[in-house]
């Protein structure tokens, strides 16, 4: 199994994971903005080529796949917020 697939599969490692790359992302001088910017693309594309391996990840796609644009941003940012928390 791929380390990617592994941590999509896991939500807590999900998290920590995101969390990981978000603080990594703050320290190299990325912006909030632009760090919410790169969430909504991950989350285009994790809707896109994954198949939610968990209960958690199967919500999150529902509430990404039923938003507009504005409200897949809101979800971006709020997914950046929680997983700051869990780095």
């Amino acid at each position: 199994m791929s380390t990617e697939k592994t941590v999509v599969s896991n939500f807590d490692t999900w998290k920590k994971f995101l969390g990981d790359r978000v603080l990594q992302a703050e320290r190299m001088g990325m912006s909030e903005e632009t760090i919410n910017k790169l969430a909504y693309e991950i989350g285009d594309f994790l809707d896109e080529k994954v198949d939610p391996a968990n209960h958690s990840n199967r919500a999150l796609k529902e509430l990404w796949d039923v938003g507009d644009a504005d409200e897949r941003r809101t979800i971006a940012c709020l997914m950046v917020k929680l997983a700051k928390q869990n780095a």
